[in-house]
């Protein structure tokens, strides 16, 4: 699978630990196979089901012996260290001596499986480990099976295996983080706090690093020509093929001439190149004399200012972040690139979060209007019903929305979002030709540029997100699953001319629970905690939580279902009368992990 020009550097993988009963004389003799076969089933399961961002299975890597002592878990801890070992899971169906066994690493996300069955004690073991590793400090998930199975039974109960993905997922996206790099490019847009960019947050939370430059560098690399010249005249032809152009907003009096319309496309694709050359790196720019530029900042996400130090007098970044975000461009079908609208680090870290546990483009969007059913019969005659009964939420944004967000894509039929190597020429060709290109609206962008318009199919699963910084808290998020909805078009168009026609456009119905602040949509809309949001397709809320609390960022708004609720054990310890209390209890006494 090709992983050129993106952050693909060397992937982590996951460290399976078989232990046992160390008691050598018959115990230890009759359990090799059974507990050596038990990690190799779950190493199996892990590669067939999870992928990597780009397309290649999971690897998994199981330490040399069966671990019954403290010599044979330093050794398998060496060997985790050679191999890339970001992840932990120890797998067992017998009694094993707890802390002599147990996984020391602090850094290492860590998960336990203690097989449920009645010939050997696995759910004592799971119990004694994880009371050690809370008493040490070092929170790890267990996962013990509902039903008993049989001492030789191979299998995977759904119940488990549910979890064992969840956790993997969820602990490969906090490995993959580690080491990489968020590029601010630019400063604070508008005074919009989430492009306040916290290093700190970055360092501590993520184990990331902060990348910056001004927006100099993005205007000098345009005047010098720093870019593949070549790969440019083969993007700017690709894009007049396949970006078609919509309705000009403006008035007569503030339309561009063809002229200035056909040289905002040139440098909007000149930045997005550049963006990319930013991000990543490219080679090409050796042959050009530019050694330090082709490096690129390693950067795993990225953020673009634009307004409005840039968007005043340059085109704006639309063009760039759409289709950096989407699953493809000139190079044809390829790994989404995260870019946030107006550098908001805070709707970048979500966007990463999402794209990491499903490897699908994430949409960013203004959390913009919620539109009760008593208004949309006021303005439109129309009546909501379905999932939007209650009310639905305008999702809005003129820059990064993924044309993947569109919906042309489909799972068994239905409206969908997936993973680059899924997606067929069709697919992508149906994405295009679904979004058009408009003439930036001139009070928004005196420096033009071009602004998609597509409008989201109905049906699709999709969970919206958001990490905050609150001071005296820190970091939290907040998780809103629900769906998209479509309206008739003339309605749409009622309501979508309130605010810009020219911005793609998705109506969002989050489920409602009546508890807290899913009691209704209304309450959704107020409870949000800043004025973007990104949404992933499908309904990831229980991996967002289960990634959240590895990194110890608590959850403090989800309507996630309480038995899909997965977090390290010790976080019962906190107190069960309250999920969301026990979750910033136990993020606060383990703290940051990086911190």
């Amino acid at each position: 699978m090709a992983t050129s020009n993106t952050w693909i550097t060397k992937l982590p993988k996951i460290g399976i630990r078989p232990t046992i009963d160390g008691r050598y004389g018959g115990v230890r003799e009759s359990l090799e196979d059974q507990v050596m076969n038990m990690a190799k089933a779950a190493a199996k399961h892990i590669s067939e089901n999870l992928k990597y961002p780009n397309g290649e299975p999971v690897e998994c890597v199981i330490a040399d012996t069966c671990i019954g002592g403290v010599a044979e878990a330093a050794a398998c801890a060496e060997k985790f260290d050679a191999e890339n070992v970001g992840v932990s899971l120890t797998v067992t169906p017998c009694w094993c001596y707890g802390s002599e066994t147990m996984d020391m690493d602090p850094m290492r996300p860590k998960a336990v499986w203690g097989f449920n069955g009645t010939e050997r004690p696995g759910a004592v073991y799971l119990a004694a480990v994880l009371a050690a590793h809370a008493q040490k400090g070092l929170p790890a998930f267990g996962i013990y099976g509902r039903d008993v199975q049989d001492a030789g039974d191979t299998s995977i109960p759904a119940d488990v295996s549910e979890k064992l993905l969840r956790f993997a997922k969820a602990g490969l996206a906090a490995a993959m983080m580690k080491g990489k790099s968020y590029l601010s490019m630019g400063g604070v847009s508008m005074g919009i706090a989430g492009s306040i960019v916290d290093q700190q947050f970055f360092e501590d939370y993520l184990g990331m690093r902060v990348e910056a430059i001004d927006l100099t560098e993005m205007h000098r690399r345009i005047r010098d020509e720093i870019y593949d010249a070549a790969e440019y005249e083969t993007a700017l032809s690709w894009v007049k093929e396949n970006c078609p152009e919509g309705d000009d907003p403006n008035s007569p009096e503030t339309t561009r001439s063809r002229e200035k319309l056909d040289a905002e496309w040139e440098m909007s694709v000149k930045m997005a190149l550049i963006t990319r050359d930013l991000m990543y790196g490219n080679e090409a720019l050796i042959d050009m004399g530019y050694k330090e530029e082709a490096r690129g900042h390693n950067a795993i996400v990225s953020g673009f200012q634009g307004q409005r130090h840039w968007t005043d007098t340059y085109a704006n970044g639309d063009f760039l972040e759409a289709i950096s975000n989407s699953s493809f461009d000139w190079s044809g079908i390829r790994m989404p690139r995260l870019v946030a609208t107006e550098n908001d680090a805070f709707n970048g870290v979500p966007m990463l979060f999402g794209h990491l546990l499903t490897n699908t483009a994430q949409v960013f969007a203004d959390v913009r209007t919620y539109w009760s059913p008593d208004a949309v019969k006021r303005v439109t005659g129309h009546q909501l019903d379905g999932v939007a009964a209650d009310g639905i939420i305008h999702l809005i944004n003129s820059g990064s929305a993924a044309l993947d967000g569109c919906g042309q894509q489909s799972v068994d039929g239905e409206p969908a979002m997936k993973p680059f190597w899924e997606i067929s020429e069709a697919e992508k060709d149906a994405c295009l030709k679904a979004t058009t290109w408009h003439p930036s609206v001139t009070e928004y962008f005196p420096g033009g540029g071009w602004s998609s318009k597509f409008v989201t199919k109905a049906g699709m699963p999709i969970t919206m997100s958001r990490v905050n910084m609150v001071k005296g808290l820190g970091p939290v998020l907040q998780i809103a699953e629900g769906w998209t909805v479509e309206l008739p078009d003339d309605v749409h168009k009622v309501l979508d001319n309130r605010t810009n026609s020219t911005w793609p456009t998705t109506w969002f119905a989050p489920r409602i629970t009546g508890k807290g602040a899913f009691v209704d949509t209304y309450s959704v809309m107020a409870n949000w905690g800043a004025n973007h949001g990104a949404f992933s397709y499908g309904h990831i809320g229980a991996d967002l939580i289960s990634l959240a609390a590895i990194l110890r960022i608590p959850v403090f708004m989800h309507n996630v279902e309480d038995g899909d609720v997965f977090r390290p054990a010790a976080w019962s310890s906190f107190g069960t009368e309250n999920r969301e209390g026990a979750d910033f209890r136990a993020c606060e006494t383990y703290g940051p992990v990086y911190g």
